[in-house]
């Protein structure tokens, strides 16, 4: 979606080569845009397109060739950039998977695709220990988790099937530069705390949707004492916190470990000592946000004011003191994932198990344990991890996703209760619905484990609470304004505008007055496998959950306009072209749901956020009666090739203008998408 002014650092489309200052995820992502006008900068707000260096696929593989091959594709564009990795059901040895998986493995020895097979490990730690993932570069997968790059100064971020294929085909997808927020992490972590602690203390405090469908650049003064473990797991979860990417700095800290822990021969084609003095020693000092860059906001949290903390149950937006947790009883323990299945996780979990001989977990309690990947398990087995994780009666899974993702053994039954090192923790992901889960670090779920309840890591070792813990310290800046008066102070030469895309958008905006509007609200659940629905029919349902006289109330050519997370929920396509089929081209809300933003691009359904839009609505409308849906009688110009908005109370010259504001621009490549019918046409017209 593209979005307002408040929300970027808006630089004009012009030929000088004065610009504003960029942050890191900018000048990552401007490394990465391809096809890009000359002498243009981007930020915030922009669309481009973009050829990332690595795109990884898990089990998904299987149904993204599928799509590959529909779309005409026959050649990978580049075999060198995508990597197929087998991760998420690899205990499933039924014949369907087993020939999924095959498919797989053949499909990427037929063209030359790098394949790590069932048991080498999960793919996110892959993508990290063989260099795929690399500081300063942009990485994508098809799963939710490639914001875990970030903890290596690479920008990681998500994609959906259809840009996984786009990519295998042509090279490049599009991406919509998100705002970025600062993430500012003060003081020193107390002894025994980790990075698990830092993101769920992060979730728990900053729970209203502070960062949703940002990028999350972290600052601060003591980031340089913050292990590269804990940067990973961090990163890893700032999904779970709502953001896009969460990319760490590129400092000695990180350097230092890849030359001790990473550097391989110079054989290695991409962790050769050369690689890390060309690319990451003398580019240090030019690998790092400007020092008068803009972002979204600022949060800070001061680190020394962490404890042991614990999220849920059922949420990553509860966050509480382990202590506060009463010693509540458990069932089950899990140590698994891309998240906490590290070298580091497992000695913190071994060393708790190990604090006392003969040391087992509690009676009926079950613990389960996975390294995140083979080399990892075998780390762990000559430093004597695994020992003593069989001593102490742990169930040892192979490495894979396993549980975190409800697959495979040691799911939570209903009525269970488990604490778990993983990342997500919805009601029903890891079991069943009627269980509760909770989210902790290696150390605590070690200790949990041994004590039958969730306890701190200080119950074992015969250490104290911290007597003076009263909250985690952090605040808030919004920095929005600061952005938009940039904007202001700019001029533009114009957006060069396509033969066949509109050079402006007008409609009359029908408000759709709520916040989390799902993909089943928008298109019926029952619908989404039936292939042969026609377009008629999808418009006639588009909607109907939500509110069944919606069909009555709009026509084509309307602008809906909807609160703030529109389209959450599922991936189905349908979402995006039943609104299509009702003869709406553009949807605008306060905020959108990354994937249904991705899936509308991809579909040609144009969107706009612009959430002070919104909140003029509400306004006008909080003392009548609630519709669902309402006609408003404004009208929405967008003038395209301007990169600007005008909202006006009725039509014609002369109506009094209610907002006037700036958005994105939209790019000659993004609007060759829209032209074709979307991203599948686009890619066929390349082939």
């Amino acid at each position: 979606m593209l979005r307002t002014s408040a929300s970027y650092s808006f630089r004009s489309f012009s030929t000088s080569s004065i610009a504003f200052a960029q942050n890191l995820t900018e000048k990552i992502a401007q490394k990465y845009a391809v096809n890009l006008p000359a002498n243009k900068e981007v930020h915030s707000g922009d669309y481009i397109s973009i050829k990332p260096q690595h795109c990884m696929s898990h089990d998904n593989s299987w149904p993204i060739a599928l799509k590959f091959m529909n779309i005409g594709g026959s050649k990978i564009y580049d075999n060198r950039q995508i990597v197929n990795t087998i991760d998420h059901d690899v205990q499933n040895k039924s014949e369907k998977n087993l020939t999924k998986y095959n498919n797989i493995k053949n499909f990427a020895l037929k063209h030359g695709i790098d394949f790590y097979p069932p048991g080498a490990g999960i793919g996110h730690q892959i993508m990290i220990e063989q260099g795929y993932a690399f500081p300063n570069t942009l990485t994508v997968a098809s799963d939710s988790h490639s914001n875990t790059y970030g903890g290596i100064g690479c920008l990681g971020t998500p994609i959906v099937r259809t840009d996984a294929a786009a990519i295998w085909a042509t090279g490049q997808t599009w991406w919509q530069i998100p705002p970025v927020a600062q993430v500012e992490l003060k003081g020193e972590l107390p002894k025994g705390c980790s990075g698990k602690d830092v993101i769920v203390g992060l979730c728990g405090v900053f729970n209203n949707d502070e960062v949703l469908n940002h990028c999350i650049e972290f600052t601060g003064d003591s980031i340089s004492k913050i292990p590269i473990d804990y940067r990973l797991t961090i990163a890893n979860m700032t999904t779970e916190w709502g953001a896009l990417s969460g990319i760490f700095p590129i400092d000695n800290t990180l350097i230092d470990w890849y030359k001790t822990t990473k550097v391989k021969d110079s054989s290695h084609p991409r962790l050769s000592p050369e690689r890390i003095e060309n690319e990451l020693v003398k580019k240090n000092d030019s690998l790092k946000a400007d020092p008068d860059c803009k972002y979204d906001k600022k949060l800070i949290i001061d680190l020394s004011t962490l404890t042991h903390y614990v999220s849920g149950p059922n949420s990553v937006k509860i966050g509480q003191p382990v202590q506060n947790l009463n010693k509540k009883p458990i069932n089950k323990a899990y140590l698994v994932s891309c998240t906490n299945s590290r070298l580091s996780d497992l000695q913190m979990a071994a060393e708790i198990l190990q604090n006392e001989v003969g040391t087992k977990i509690a009676p009926g309690v079950e613990f389960y344990v996975a390294a995140a990947s083979s080399l990892i398990e075998q780390q762990a087995k000559d430093l004597g991890y695994w020992d003593t994780f069989i001593r102490a009666g742990c169930t040892i899974l192979p490495p894979g996703c396993g549980p975190c993702i409800g697959l495979g053994a040691g799911l939570l039954k209903e009525g269970e209760v488990g604490i778990s090192a993983t990342n997500r923790n919805f009601k029903g992901r890891m079991g069943s619905k009627d269980a509760l889960a909770y989210l902790a670090s290696p150390a605590v779920v070690a200790a949990s484990a041994i004590k039958g309840y969730i306890a701190s890591p200080a119950e074992i070792l015969g250490q104290s609470y911290e007597p003076n813990f009263t909250g985690i310290k952090h605040e808030i800046i919004e920095l929005g304004d600061t952005a938009a008066a940039d904007t202001a102070n700019t001029s533009s030469e114009g957006v060069e505008i396509l033969d066949g895309f509109p050079k402006e958008i007008v409609g009359e905006l029908i408000l759709c007055d709520a916040d989390n509007i799902n993909t089943d609200g928008i298109y019926p659940g029952k619908y989404t496998y039936q292939d042969d629905v026609p377009k008629e029919k999808m418009a006639q349902v588009c909607m109907e959950n939500y509110d069944p006289e919606f069909i009555n109330k709009t026509k084509p050519g309307d602008i809906l306009i909807s609160g703030f997370n529109f389209g959450t929920g599922s991936s189905r396509e349908q979402a995006a072209t039943a609104i299509l089929a009702r003869g709406i081209n553009l949807v605008v809300s306060g905020s959108f749901g990354n994937i249904f933003s991705r899936n509308s691009i991809n579909n040609a359904l144009l969107t706009l956020e612009i959430p002070k839009l919104i909140d003029l609505l509400r306004k006008k409308y909080k003392d009548l009666p609630k519709e669902l849906t309402r006609r408003t009688g404004w009208f929405l110009k967008w003038d395209v090739a301007n990169a600007s908005v005008v909202v006006t109370e009725g039509e014609g010259k002369d109506a009094p203008v209610i907002l006037e504001t700036k958005v994105g621009e939209l790019g000659k490549n993004l609007q060759e998408i829209i032209v074709k019918g979307g991203l599948e046409g686009w890619v066929k017209s390349k082939l």
